[in-house]
């Protein structure tokens, strides 16, 4: 087995060899040269394309959310998923905890975060992370402009949901794969007191219907429910062609409702919705 000082070493040896094929790009050197005169002191920053990293933790800790996190998390995406880079040069800044995430979000952007996680600023073209929660967040954003880039047209629902599939993953037999996560006992009380509603209801949902904050009595199992359909999918082996058959036929099916039915083989929807509910309460976490 190889010493740790020498994966180190090959880290930091193949962030290098990144840096340079970045700066070969002028969008993202051009960012690199804007976030490192705009970072603040102690802040480490390199490019990771397609995006540019900075952080307050020692440089070697944020070089492994680099290595470990996002050009994993991109690799994985990329091979089942997308195709194309976002359009957009974005920066992941990762702050090492609550305290400095208010306090950088605040100072740099004039922004008060909603979540205590991380988020995405389409206006400053910036990923913002408390990164002391974990690279679930992280990961789970990181979906998001890649679903722009390859799927414009997506709802929140599967935007969400696939997002939120990845907070809690790992590698398996080479790919990404979702985990049972804290979303499922949410779900699942709402799944033993009747309160999800149909799929076709659900995926027709407007964003701002998705979006529709505390004040919405359904908001909170939103998430859980787009969360559970995908990783109902992935279990089954269905859910890279359920993202390619929707994202070719949404101009005519912009909910993915016929799409799913399709993939699922499902005529009847009401028995697969038990069949889902079945299966999602035989599920544990943690």
């Amino acid at each position: 087995m190889k010493p740790l000082w020498i994966f180190l070493i090959q880290g930091l040896l193949a962030l290098g060899t990144a840096y340079g094929a970045a700066t070969n790009s002028p969008a993202l050197a051009a960012r690199l040269a804007a976030v490192q005169k705009m970072a603040p002191r102690g802040f480490t920053v390199f490019a990771e394309p397609p995006f540019v990293v900075a952080g307050d933790e020692p440089a070697t800790r944020v070089h492994q959310h680099a290595l470990h996190t996002i050009r994993w998390a991109v690799d994985k995406l990329k091979q089942d998923f997308f195709q194309r880079d976002p359009a957009e040069v974005i920066t992941v800044w990762l702050f090492k905890d609550e305290a400095s995430y208010k306090k950088h979000t605040a100072a740099l952007f004039h922004d008060k975060p909603t979540t205590t996680f991380g988020y995405y600023s389409e206006t400053h073209h910036a990923l913002l992370m408390n990164i002391a929660t974990g690279g679930g967040t992280l990961v789970h954003e990181i979906v998001h402009p890649f679903m722009r880039a390859n799927f414009p047209l997506c709802p929140a629902w599967f935007n969400e949901g696939l997002g939120s599939l990845f907070e809690q993953c790992a590698d398996r037999a080479g790919h990404i794969r979702g985990l049972p996560n804290w979303r499922l006992p949410a779900l699942q009380k709402a799944l033993r007191g009747g309160g999800v509603l149909s799929f076709q209801k659900f995926t027709a949902l407007s964003d701002e219907e998705f979006y529709g904050g505390e004040n919405n009595p359904h908001y909170n199992q939103f998430y859980p429910q787009a969360r559970y359909l995908c990783y109902y999918l992935q279990e089954r082996g269905l859910l890279v062609q359920f993202y390619r058959e929707f994202a070719a036929h949404a101009g005519e099916d912009p909910t993915g409702y016929a799409t799913l039915q399709r993939v699922l083989g499902a005529t009847d929807m009401a028995a697969f919705a038990r069949a889902w509910a079945e299966f999602t309460l035989r599920l544990h976490f943690p």
